[in-house]
């Protein structure tokens, strides 16, 4: 690859990093956030099964769900793969350690001697003492593009406020007002009551 595409390159991806954290104005939000139906939620580290998620990111994966539920514009699904936007939560955090290890127990290869092996694995997570809260939209095939939304604010998703959802809610609801003041239907976007989820 020469040094032109490599500086291209960079720059795209520079861009795309810089992201994309909120609309100008109401006519600029992504109209797949309007149209969407069903939703998923999980922590930056995996999904709210995940060895990997520490409880704090546990616990804003919850009250996300809980806030998109009585919300009711989007179902909550419980797969992500049947979802069309996926919402990615961190709790601030100045860092966090994982600590893990496995010992097992047989016969050294090739003999009858007995053989104890231990494993250790450590890790460290340094990170933005801000909450964050990442929108993207799911492609058919699972994978997630985007952000088409993302902010980051101190204690943003603590409840019972929680003000970086709130934000969001703001102006998805701006948004399908102004939508549907275009079409002459004031509820656009609101989608009705679920009679089974997927």
């Amino acid at each position: 690859m020469n040094s032109r595409m490599w500086i291209g390159l960079c720059a795209v991806l520079a861009l795309g990093a810089a992201g994309y954290s909120g609309p100008k104005n109401k006519d600029d939000f992504p109209k797949a956030l309007l149209n969407a139906r069903y939703v998923y939620v999980e922590a930056e580290s995996g999904d709210i099964q995940s060895i990997n998620v520490i409880p704090e990111d546990r616990r804003a994966i919850v009250d996300v769900e809980d806030a998109l539920r009585s919300w009711n514009r989007y179902y909550v699904t419980m797969r992500r793969a049947d979802a069309e936007v996926l919402f990615v939560v961190r709790k601030e955090r100045y860092g966090s350690a994982k600590v893990g290890g496995t010992i097992s127990h047989g016969p050294v290869p090739g003999t009858n001697d007995p053989q104890t092996t231990a494993a250790g694995r450590l890790g460290a997570e340094v990170g933005p003492n801000e909450d964050m809260l990442y929108v993207y939209l799911v492609n058919p095939d699972g994978k997630k593009f985007g952000p088409v939304w993302h902010q980051f604010l101190k204690d943003g998703l603590d409840r019972p406020e929680m003000p970086l959802f709130q934000k969001f809610k703001d102006q998805v609801d701006a948004a399908s007002k102004a939508a549907g003041a275009g079409k002459g239907n004031g509820s656009a976007g609101t989608n009705p009551q679920p009679n089974n989820k997927p």
